[in-house]
């Protein structure tokens, strides 16, 4: 009977319903948009830093990370690799030659970090093969190819087969340089990735530093899923105790940070929303209160003792909240699916997302637990809003309300 008439009450005076309503709806969908296109922008970042940048695990000498020598090298590589593989979790394994130094053109010079791969396995590996613009990745038999990314293409002024110098200090110290045919040019949603970062073929590299093809810098590993992460830098670790095991959260830890801030910047922009909406709800609840004391006072009067009154006002209040907060969800989630396969274009922005790693094209994405927290906090917030106007209710005296001219 209560919810009843708690539900008619609510709906007494549309107009202010309606817009506390309203107001609830667009609050909680532009909460759950935001908290959709975060989560998205997020997973996009965090795809491309395992697909393109720094894989799932990459293992090191124990002191490159720290010194990045090109003397400190992972010997007897092709048996390592094979010890990789054996584990179940393992999808693909890539070995790197890595080092530091100066790529020329005709024009200019910039400094860079050479990756020497070898292109069938760094394809298994990340995706820079799919991030082509122009050329082919490493499918000329030319002697020394090198795929560079396209911001540093337009640095160097350089296209397509178009030569360039690479001069560096091999492993017995002495300087020497080569000259490279452009066969392939990258884009990646990181600028500062694509103007520090070319690739060769291992073998080429390995010629240059006068190394053999069975040494290298890094081994980068490729899992099946990412939630094996830890078992298997766990596992891999215990098999190879003189070497650095490092997932990509250690590797990259800006975008560790990134993702283990989600749940907090949540919680807040919720939180910001909701107590806004609470002060709207409490003052349209308020404002019922008082346009209803002389009914109240006589409901009091008729013998409806306290505990109903509370629980009326309780309910009113409580069902606003709920009904408001589903439609906001549901509005919230219909923009969330629609934008999840069309995606919202920031190119007007792209160069300051680009610059920090982030792709142009966000695609929204969200799960049903968030959904979940968020209802919960929804159904929070309308019980407490609740209180307060529950109690200015049961605080009338019914000879005093019945009095009041309304």
């Amino acid at each position: 009977m209560i919810l009843a008439i708690a539900w008619r009450n609510i709906w007494r005076s549309r107009t202010r319903s309606l817009v506390i309503l309203i107001a609830l709806t667009l609050g909680l969908a532009s909460g759950i948009f935001y908290m959709a296109f975060y989560k998205g922008m997020l997973d996009q970042r965090i795809n491309s830093a395992i697909k393109t940048e720094a894989s799932h695990i990459q293992i090191h000498n124990k002191q490159y990370l720290e010194n990045p020598d090109k003397k400190l090298m992972i010997n007897n590589s092709d048996s390592i690799v094979k010890l990789i593989q054996n584990e179940e979790a393992v999808e693909a394994v890539s070995s790197r030659t890595i080092i530091n130094s100066m790529i020329q053109s005709a024009t200019t010079g910039s400094g860079v970090k050479i990756t020497g791969i070898s292109p069938e396995k760094e394809a298994a590996v990340t995706n820079l093969h799919s991030k082509l613009i122009e050329g082919d990745y490493f499918e000329t038999s030319r002697r020394n190819p090198i795929v560079i990314g396209k911001k540093l293409a337009e640095k160097l002024k350089v296209k397509l087969k178009s030569k360039v110098v690479i001069t560096l200090q091999d492993f017995n110290g002495n300087i020497t340089g080569a000259a490279f045919k452009v066969v392939g040019i990258y884009e990646t949603s990181n600028t500062i990735y694509d103007e520090t970062t070319v690739f060769v073929q291992a073998s080429d590299l390995n010629r240059l530093l006068a190394i053999d093809n069975n040494s290298c810098h890094e081994i980068a590993v490729l899992l099946r899923q990412n939630e094996a992460l830890s078992t298997v830098q766990a596992d891999l670790t215990s098999q190879l105790p003189k070497l650095d095991v490092k997932t990509w959260r250690e590797i990259m830890p800006e975008v560790s940070l990134l993702e283990s801030s989600f749940g907090l910047t949540m919680y807040i922009f919720i939180g910001i929303i909701l107590l806004a909406l609470l002060f709207g709800i409490v003052n349209t609840m308020l404002m019922a209160v008082l346009e209803r004391t002389k009914e109240l006072g006589m409901l009091m009067a008729v013998g409806m003792n306290r505990i109903r009154i509370f629980t009326m006002i309780m309910t009113e209040t409580i069902l606003l909240s709920i009904l408001g907060g589903l439609c906001g969800i549901i509005l919230g989630w219909l923009l969330n699916i629609y934008l999840g396969i069309h995606g919202i274009d920031l190119g007007a922005w792209s160069t300051a997302y680009k610059s920090m790693g982030f792709d142009t094209l966000v695609y929204t994405r969200l799960n049903w637990s968030i959904t979940l927290q968020i209802a919960v906090l929804v159904f929070g917030t309308g019980l407490l809003a609740a209180i307060y106007p529950a109690i200015k209710a049961l605080r009338l005296k019914p000879v005093e309300a019945i009095r009041i001219d309304m």
